[in-house]
């Protein structure tokens, strides 16, 4: 397959409305493509003062924008959806690269930033719309109001390096903050071209901001006494030392989406080959890299044999390779995760997990971190090994067996992450008893664990968020509520507190 690659050469980092390269900086990274070792995107060189530098131009940028009316903001939003849908074929390709993830994957993360403007603007919104409150207190009307909260640092993660920062900046945008954004340093080309449709859509400068850097760039950002909100996807060890960072930094909102270990539940009832299909799509899509991904499957017995060889077989079958050749998976993000991938098929082994699949790395026509998928099956849960309760981010999972629901419901719960629980079943009161007892913020019913919809709250419970629930749910935290009191009467003397002894006359 013939493939025109755009161009893409460093610009610089992003600030108050242009870039600016870094000539003497504090190190640099290259950015090569996980899917061909041989395809050199961009080298990024990298300067910490970029950020302070950024952080002020925000804040000196804060007060215009955030007096603006929602309307005078909307109308720059919707001049960079335009660019977004115009773009999203570039912008896919560039996600392609630098993340390795198929084509077809890339596309449908490219259209969503523009789809997440349609509905943070027609949906979202009406979460913090004015409220007014008649007799609030007695002859006292009450106002709701919802205003911006100032400068919001965005700290982006490489495996939607487009979508899930996107889902935090226009929420921030349209309510009046303005932004500074960290890219994750695998994925640098696109944060930069995210960039530049901004550039292109003339927003005030200082409004938006990208600035590139290593993990210390990160802390340095997220710890600046310009920023007063900090939202974080990635993950749950990052997000810790984010908290740690800003512990004494009591007025800064912090939205961390971390983690997930989610399980997916297959009771005797299920549609068999749905539910096949359905887990096959969550354990490894994106090569496992997603935090709403399946990790764990939970079979009743009856159906365990049935389902464990289809999925097998299924999954023998799913094509790996280079993006421009549209497979069903890429390659894993860098060479480090390739070996924790590998690392975790000899602990799944040594804790007396039988390999079924065995996961391993692969030489193709393209060298890159390219690994086939895996499959353990569990003899016996065990809360605390190590293989069962950690995130390995790749296209392994780990297959249970139980016919007692409270046991299934205690597996689930039981590795400290609390992001998405999906379960196969026909039986409504099972899954109504599921929405109950699963420590978790997303509950699908005959639904892979992922894939969310943008007009729902997205988040975790436990290792997997801090309850700031994001997609349409993110304009809340990027906006605090305030409340008024408003009386309209003229004073009544007659009305004032005993003991006062007022004499104006």
């Amino acid at each position: 397959m013939s493939t025109t690659i755009y161009p893409i050469s460093y610009k610089g980092d992003f600030i108050n409305g242009k870039f600016v390269p870094v000539t003497k900086g504090d190190g640099e990274f290259k950015d090569i493509s996980p899917a061909d070792l041989n395809d050199m995107v961009m080298v990024v060189p990298f300067k910490h003062d970029h950020i302070d530098e950024a952080c002020i131009a925000a804040k000196k940028a804060y007060p215009a924008w955030g007096m603006l009316t929602v309307e005078e903001r909307k109308s720059y939003i919707l001049r960079l959806k335009e660019l977004f849908d115009a773009h999203t074929d570039q912008m896919a390709q560039i996600i392609a690269r630098d993340t390795g993830k198929a084509m077809w994957d890339a596309l449908t993360e490219a259209k969503n930033l523009g789809a997440k403007i349609d509905v943070t603007l027609n949906q979202s919104m009406k979460l913090v719309q004015e409220e007014r409150i008649t007799n609030a207190l007695p002859q006292v009307d009450g106002v709701i109001r919802h205003r911006s909260r100032g400068v919001m640092a965005v700290v982006g993660p490489f495996n939607f390096p487009a979508h899930l920062p996107n889902g935090h900046i226009i929420p921030s945008l349209i309510a009046g903050n303005t932004v500074v954004f960290k890219p994750s340093e695998q994925t640098p080309a696109v944060g930069q071209f995210y960039a530049e449709l901004f550039e292109k859509a003339q927003f005030p400068a200082g409004v938006f901001n990208l600035v590139q850097g290593d993990g210390a760039a990160g802390g340095r950002l997220v710890a600046s006494e310009h920023v007063d909100g900090v939202l974080f996807t990635g993950s749950y060890e990052v997000g810790l030392k984010i908290k740690q960072e800003t512990l004494t930094h009591y007025w800064k909102i912090l939205a961390l989406e971390m983690g997930g270990k989610n399980a997916t539940v297959v009771w005797d009832d299920a549609d068999m080959d749905k539910a096949i299909y359905e887990t096959l799509v969550g354990a490894y899509m994106s090569s496992g890299q997603r935090c709403s991904g399946t990790s764990r499957v939970i079979l009743h017995p009856k159906i365990a044999e049935q389902f464990t060889e289809k999925f097998y077989q299924a999954a023998k079958r799913l094509t790996i390779g280079h993006w421009s050749e549209n497979p069903f998976m890429g390659p894993l993000i860098n060479g480090a995760a390739v070996e924790k991938y590998i690392r975790f098929q000899e602990i799944a082994n040594r804790e007396h997990c039988e390999s079924l699949m065995r996961g391993k790395a692969l030489d193709l026509k393209h060298k890159g971190h390219y690994v086939t998928p895996s499959i353990h099956l569990v003899n016996k849960f065990d809360p605390n090994s190590v293989y069962q309760k950690s995130e390995i981010f790749g296209p392994n999972v780990a297959i249970y067996q139980s016919d007692n629901f409270d046991e299934v419901m205690n597996i689930v719960n039981s590795t400290g992450y609390g992001l998405v629980m999906a379960l196969f079943s026909k039986n409504k009161e099972l899954y109504e008893e599921a929405l109950f007892k699963a420590r978790v913020g997303l509950l699908n019913w005959n639904r892979t664990t992922n894939g969310a919809s943008s007009r729902l709250p997205f988040g975790g419970m436990g290792k997997s968020g801090n309850d700031r629930a994001s997609a349409h749910y993110a304009i809340q935290y990027c906006t605090v509520p305030v409340a008024s009191l408003e009386d309209p009467t003229a004073f009544d003397l007659s009305k004032a507190l005993p003991g006062m002894n007022l004499d104006w006359k």
